[in-house]
């Protein structure tokens, strides 16, 4: 018998009825039937909300998510407004890297910029091993929301080794991520070291997360699609598989996200997790093909189709969940995040279709 941390009990992958192990989102996510294909959207609880902006405006990216009561209204603020399936904690991936001890800073229109970037194993052991207490902001956070979520699950996240890496070695965001790939073919025991230390930090944050009372976890590699299959499997695969087997007796369902990783879908899906998020590029009944029939999958509509006429959005949203219909489990999501300009009434209206279309598919068996 394993503790499932949504408030019931898991017994060989079965839950008790009732609470947000019984919701749609977390059946989904486990591949059982569900009363109506679930919906959340990556960014949710971000730029596209005014109530966002508003509370966001004199408050630095960091610091908003080291304030608890900041932290839980904003992750509440899309299930209010939108009423999703589940809520995704606030937060920003390299917040478990500045508690490690790397200085950093998230500047607007940029991202996150760091100060010394990683260039020597020197620089490796600076990165600390985290505890509970070092992102007890987090922990606090959670534990605040389950309550407030009721049977709503609240969703907990990192970023992937990779991704944390490629931005602690270029010094902040980079397109071409040519000092990672130098530094990867160059010098491998210097990376794998990095890698390894980054999934350590990793596994430790979101071990915080689900002892608070998350419902899942999804591990962000946003920049792993700059790599062919064969980098991939080589430098990447074995430090998510740490990450996400180490997971693998938590009681939550586990998500693995990408983007531009259409070529790396089938690899991904041996890294552990039980859900695999597909970005836009890929069709979800295509994406099945190449994870396996044993994932659910998430996605995958474009974030920029929201932009366009009603009618246009309403035709991509059936697509989708037509073709999800190919994957033993879907939950409908963005393919990548919520674009700041999108007008927040199509996200709910987004919501409202997802519901009536898969809700009335179910009637009929």
């Amino acid at each position: 018998m394993t503790t499932d941390t949504t408030g019931t009990v898991a017994r060989d992958g079965d839950s008790r009825p009732g609470g947000p192990a019984d919701s749609p989102f977390i059946r989904a996510c486990r591949r059982r039937p569900v009363p109506h294909t679930p919906v959340w959207f990556m960014r949710q609880a971000g730029r596209s909300l005014p109530e966002y902006r508003e509370i966001r405006a004199s408050v630095p990216m960091l610091e908003s998510c080291r304030r608890p009561e900041l932290v839980t209204e904003i992750t509440l603020q899309p299930v209010r407004r939108h009423g999703v399936d589940a809520a995704i904690l606030f937060s920003d991936i390299v917040v478990p890297v500045a508690a490690a001890g790397i200085d950093l800073d998230i500047v607007p229109g940029t991202g996150p910029v760091v100060a010394e970037p990683i260039r020597t194993a020197a620089d490796v052991e600076r990165i600390r091993r985290i505890t509970r207490d070092d992102v007890s902001y987090v922990d606090e956070a959670v534990r605040q929301l389950v309550v407030e979520l009721g049977d709503t699950p609240l969703i907990g996240f990192a970023g992937a080794p990779f991704t944390l890496a490629s931005y602690l070695v270029e010094g902040g965001p980079s397109r071409t991520h040519a000092k990672t790939k130098a530094l990867m073919y160059g010098d491998p025991e210097l990376w794998h070291a990095l890698c390894a230390r980054l999934a350590e930090v990793t596994l430790a944050f979101l071990r915080v997360q689900i002892e608070a009372g998350v419902s899942a976890v999804q591990l962000f590699d946003s920049w792993a699609g700059a790599l062919s299959e064969a980098d991939y499997r080589r430098f990447v695969l074995p430090h998510s598989t740490t990450v996400l087997s180490g997971l693998a007796n938590a009681g939550v369902p586990r998500i693995h996200f990408g983007v531009g990783t259409a070529e790396l879908l089938g690899a991904m899906g041996e890294a552990g997790a039980d859900v695999v998020g597909v970005d836009w590029r890929t069709p979800l009944d295509v994406a099945t093909g190449r994870i396996g029939a044993d994932k659910a999958v998430q996605g995958n509509l474009d974030p920029c189709v929201l932009l366009a006429p009603w009618p246009v959005v309403e035709a991509e949203v059936r697509r989708i969940l037509e073709q999800g219909r190919a994957a033993p489990g879907h939950v409908f999501n963005l393919g990548h995040g919520v674009l700041p300009e999108t007008d927040p009434e199509v996200l709910t209206r987004v919501v409202a279709l997802v519901h009536e279309l898969s809700s009335r598919r179910a009637d009929q068996g």
